[in-house]
């Protein structure tokens, strides 16, 4: 009560105030004027290049590689399924939050990339290493394999 003796009111409550999340990222062909939809392209681009270039490789080191590749084309598939969502317009039609999502994608797969790019890095550090065959003690890596894990490596974080 006030010294007046009306009931003094409750504070307005916080959580009223605030707006309800809403799709801030266009639908159609204006996603590609977004970061997000920059960031997309260059992941699908990226993302096919690294694919291309481990798989020429020959992946000397499969355990090594082989995750390197499964990042790569699933983010790639991933890429342009999320990609396909939001230049078709169905973004307007799943209710979902696609801020958040976009985020949590983003976040994801730059995660997986680093990861990719560590094991890329470390497989490519190896070229120096000799293993011993039936005939002779030969390199890991070739000249030529050495050179694409190099370009490789470079192109991970690239996609990130």
């Amino acid at each position: 009560m006030s010294a007046g003796g009306a009931p003094v009111p409750p504070p307005p409550n916080p959580a009223v105030s605030f707006p309800a999340p809403r799709i801030t990222l266009p639908a159609g062909p204006d996603i590609l004027r977004t970061y997000s939809g920059a960031f997309v392209c260059l992941e699908i681009l990226f993302g096919g290049l690294v694919w291309i270039l481990v798989a020429s490789s020959n992946v000397p080191l499969p355990l090594l590689q082989g995750w390197v590749m499964f990042v790569s084309v699933t983010a790639f598939i991933f890429s342009l399924l999320f990609l396909g969502v939001f230049l078709s317009g169905m973004v307007t039609q799943i209710d979902a939050n696609w801020n958040f999502l976009d985020f949590a994608y983003h976040f994801t797969v730059f995660v997986f990339y680093f990861g990719a790019f560590l094991l890329e890095a470390a497989a490519t550090s190896l070229h120096d290493l000799h293993c011993n065959t039936t005939a002779s003690v030969q390199p890991l890596l070739s000249d030529n394999q050495y050179n694409i894990n190099v370009a490789a490596t470079v192109s991970v974080p690239a996609s990130r």
